[in-house]
């Protein structure tokens, strides 16, 4: 049985199981967005969270426990994740392809919290490949490919076999050749303009991304006060 446990934690990471973000949300006169990005990242886990929650546990679900049998798993990976083919997909600058269901119980809680799935999907997946982007670009540069060639025979000297890929340089080799050959250093100098400039090229994204994320963090303001009301009214 595949390791679900490990697949929630990267589709959703290390989320908090409960609704309530403490001394981020308030009640009056509306709900407040949390002012520092790493408040504001917290705040849409856990909201997504709660969201994903309540959906599986409308279908008789739920991440607590770990499935005890083939087909419970596979019906949670499904109502969590989606099945059947994958409606999203977006093919990125350097070749690669991500894709991702649009239904399933994740998919639903960031149509409520971004409004558009579809625009955000293509939009997070543009902002979280940017860098990777820009490295892909370096390697047209003269210096880039000169420094690379240098860390290729350093790595892997003449008259030496070639290391399969299931056997990579050690860490330290890497470290060495990287500081050797210059092509940390080239690295170093030239991703911070090849950044600025696929920043420029994919500014409809990131503003797209601005936007929905900003749309996303009042919701998830919104829900959280909603339910902090909600305690406050039973509690009393």
């Amino acid at each position: 049985m595949q390791d679900l446990t490990a697949r929630i934690r990267r589709a959703l990471g290390a989320l908090a199981t409960g609704l309530l973000l403490t001394g981020c949300v308030t009640t009056a006169p509306g709900p407040t967005v949390p002012p520092t990005p790493q408040a504001q990242d917290a705040l849409l886990r856990t909201v997504e969270r709660a969201l994903v929650d309540r959906c599986l546990d409308a279908r008789g679900l739920t991440l607590t426990r770990k499935p005890a049998t083939s087909e419970q798993d596979r019906r949670l990976q499904a109502a969590l994740f989606g099945a059947g083919p994958r409606e999203l997909s977006l093919t990125l600058a350097t070749g690669h392809t991500v894709t991702a269901h649009s239904d399933g119980c994740l998919a639903a809680a960031r149509q409520t919290l971004y409004g558009d799935q579809t625009r955000w999907f293509r939009a997070q997946v543009t902002v979280q490949n940017l860098r990777a982007e820009a490295q892909d670009r370096m390697r047209d540069n003269p210096a880039h490919r000169a420094a690379l060639a240098r860390w290729n025979r350093c790595a892997t000297p003449p008259g030496t076999p070639r290391p399969a890929r299931s056997a990579p340089p050690t860490p330290a080799v890497v470290a060495r050749c990287d500081k050797e050959s210059g092509l940390a250093e080239v690295r170093t100098r030239l991703e911070p303009a090849e950044l600025a400039k696929v920043r420029v090229l994919r500014g409809d994204q990131l503003t797209t991304y601005e936007q929905l994320r900003t749309r996303a963090l009042r919701r998830a303001a919104e829900l959280s006060a909603s339910v902090t009301r909600q305690e406050g009214t039973h509690a009393s």
